[in-house]
């Protein structure tokens, strides 16, 4: 067994943070082991309490137990998103069934429940602050969800298959890993490589060398390589090789396809839900959102669908029309889309992304993502580069509020690299809270990271995003905010945990204002010669914002259907033919894909998170553009009162309230779809 010495559960460092590199891949186990058993333990003297059930004895006590456990899941599934190999992934196999056995166990608990309930049932009478109101209303809703209701075959059952989900979605995780990994394309100087980039080729030339192929230059399916490449690569061969490589993912056949784990998984959760007493799983998983059933969110999805299908018909047709003019005679191809589209911006703006890149340098878009947190809410960012991340290319910042005072660690990680999964994302090493800790202390300072995946530049140079990277990178920042700025009691009302309609409020919504004139004229800056963009081309690229809307509505709304389709009624035994006939209904246009095909859908698959939830990013969308409204209407985009209210109820009030509240506190209303249609170009 690991001693309480060992380096994963000391995070007495400077910031607060373990000393990343003493710890090695087989400390994982043993302190996973240590974890378990002591949660088990902090579980079982609640449980079995001798006092009165109260609300610190139970509901507080339950949000201080297990600290090793976080500690050690917080480190590890870090490490197995960022920066894998086969240890890891063996162990990940492994622990994911375990950590579902375990929470069932206790969700099961028969004791444990018993005081949970007596709580619950006299709420109104025990003299509870409005937060710990809604903390107790969702401990209890989460045991009713987890089968504490259910007698004890259904128990049995239901944690059997948690159990099984868990090892499903690590496995299906890793299966697009592998395919991602696996896949290269080798091109040579030359015809391959016309129609690319300067910036593009010394990237793919970059990653060639570091995958011992010096001299050539790599295509991989990294997003911040095939999409440029599939932008702007003048060899049709070539981009029909790549794309077709990249919506393969997970389906090539073999021990990487995942199509039976889609079935296996997709039935798993309707036999969890139909346990619970719901009628799909779409329905048990829309329970606690602002969605609430699967009608309103595909009334929402069917609006924008129509809008987004005529759009994307009107597109098709003039990139035909560029087809036609340089005496091709094929169709508009999937393949194709992005490359005349690029094209086509290009005609009807007078610019092009390869125009555009050299004025977003990363690290000016790094220091505009936080100019803009300084503008609204006052606080400074300070790199600690004295400081070892949990990798080489992370970066470690100390985050101070308008007072001064320390409110948050932030840990960013930019770089694609083999090892590390696809996409982008936010996650929290350690939630804030206002908590007495066993040791006296009050309370803890949260830590934050966020992983990215862009592509790395050769040794010296300076990596430059497209202006969709440069929203990724707002996006996500915007999801730090939520956690750094928490300012709540307990640690599961803490920053994010909030319903999945609701989370990616202050994410999108922070996208606004990195075309903020202000910000581009101050942060845009050409690499080389610091020049800031010129205003003639800041108008062109303010004017092709909604460019190519019914392209990406398409995909998205698209793949947001395909999920609540997943997870409400139909016949899901062939999951290949009941995504083509899904989409068959729909009417998709031939020319356009899924953004995440189900096979590498990981949102959706390689864990519950989004699972029924995708469309969430929509539903936010719609609040993220009224929201962006209330700035626009006072003719300030960082106005005072306004960044003061949204600070208040939005990003420092994590899950306290019910979100449908908390938006109302902000703007005085609910919002309707018109702002999110108008910000799409498909009003």
């Amino acid at each position: 067994m690991t001693s309480p010495a060992s380096p994963i559960f000391d995070w007495t460092g400077p910031l607060g943070l373990p000393e990343f590199a003493r710890i090695a891949d087989a400390d994982f186990a043993p302190a996973f082991e240590t974890a378990l058993a002591e949660h088990d333990a902090d579980i079982q003297a609640i449980a079995t309490n001798a006092e009165a059930p109260g609300f610190t004895n139970t509901v507080e006590a339950l949000e201080l137990a297990g600290d090793k456990l976080s500690k050690v899941s917080s480190l590890f599934w870090n490490r197995a998103g960022t920066d894998t190999n086969d240890v890891i992934q063996a162990l990940e196999r492994d622990i994911a069934p375990r950590m579902s056995r375990h929470y069932s166990k206790i969700a099961m608990n028969r004791e444990l429940f018993e005081r949970v309930d007596s709580l619950y049932q006299k709420r109104a009478e025990i003299g509870l602050t409005p937060e710990q109101h809604r903390l107790l209303e969702r401990v209890w809703k989460s045991f009713i969800k987890s089968g504490a209701a259910l007698d004890q075959a259904g128990q049995k059952r239901l944690a059997e298959v948690g159990e099984t989900l868990a090892g499903l979605g690590a496995k299906f995780g890793q299966n697009v890993l592998a395919d991602e990994k696996d896949w290269l394309l080798l091109l040579d100087d030359g015809a391959d490589l016309e129609g690319l980039s300067d910036d593009l080729r010394a990237t793919m030339a970059a990653v060639a060398e570091d995958l011992d192929h010096k001299g050539k230059y790599a295509v991989t399916l990294s997003r911040s390589i095939i999409e440029p490449f599939l932008s702007t690569s003048d060899r049709r061969d070539l981009r029909e090789t790549a794309f077709k490589a990249w919506i393969a993912r997970g389906s090539n056949g073999g021990e990487t396809d995942n199509t039976a784990l889609i079935s296996q998984i997709v039935a798993l959760r309707t036999e969890k839900a139909t346990l619970l007493g719901y009628d799909s799983y779409a329905a048990y998983k829309l329970d606690d959102t602002m969605a609430k059933t699967p009608e309103a969110v595909e009334e929402l999805l069917g609006n924008v669908w129509t809008r987004a299908i005529e759009h994307a018909d009107a597109d098709r047709t003039e990139l035909a029309k560029l087809i036609a003019e340089e005496g091709a005679n094929h169709e508009v191809a999937a393949w194709d889309w992005r490359y005349y589209a690029e094209k086509l911006k290009a005609r009807r703006f007078d610019f092009s992304e390869a125009e555009l890149k050299p004025y977003f340098p990363l690290s000016g878009m790094i220091e505009a993502c936080f100019d803009v947190a300084h503008r609204l809410f006052g606080i400074t960012m300070k790199e600690r580069t004295d400081i070892s991340g949990p990798h080489k290319d992370a970066r470690v910042f100390e985050v101070r509020g308008r007072d001064g005072d320390m409110i948050a660690t932030f840990i960013a990680d930019y770089f694609a690299r083999p090892s590390k999964r696809s996409g982008a994302w936010m996650s929290g090493m350690r939630s804030q809270h206002k908590l007495t800790m066993p040791d006296g202390s009050t309370g803890e300072l949260p830590i934050i990271t966020n992983v990215m995946n862009f592509a790395k530049p050769a040794a010296g140079q300076e990596a430059l995003l497209s202006l969709n990277d440069a929203r990724t990178l707002f996006h996500e920042f915007g999801h730090a905010l939520h956690g750094m700025l928490s300012d709540v009691t307990y640690p599961s009302l803490a920053g994010t945990s909030v319903s999945r309609d609701f989370v990616e409020l202050p994410s999108q919504l922070y996208e606004h204002w990195l075309t903020v004139p202000e910000i581009l004229e101050k942060h845009a800056r050409h690499y080389k010669t610091g020049e800031p963009i010129p205003r003639a081309l800041l108008d062109k690229v303010l004017a092709a914002q909604t460019f190519n809307a019914g392209f990406a509505a398409v995909e998205f709304t698209a793949s947001a259907l395909v999920d609540m389709a997943w997870h409400t009624a139909g016949d899901k035994t062939d999951p290949a033919t009941f995504e083509a006939e899904t989409l068959k209904k729909l009417g998709m246009p031939e020319a356009i894909v899924m953004r995440h095909a189900s096979p590498h859908f990981l949102h959706v698959f390689s864990g519950e998170g989004y699972s029924a939830g995708y469309y969430s990013y929509m539903w936010s969308e719609v609040l993220d553009a009224d929201a962006f409204a209330a700035f626009e209407e006072t003719g300030d985009p960082f106005h005072p009162e306004t960044a003061e209210k949204l600070m208040t109820h939005v990003y420092s009030a994590g899950g306290s309230r019910d979100p449908a509240d908390l938006y109302e506190a902000f703007r005085g209303r609910m919002p309707d779809a018109t702002a999110m249609l108008e910000k799409r170009g498909l009003a």
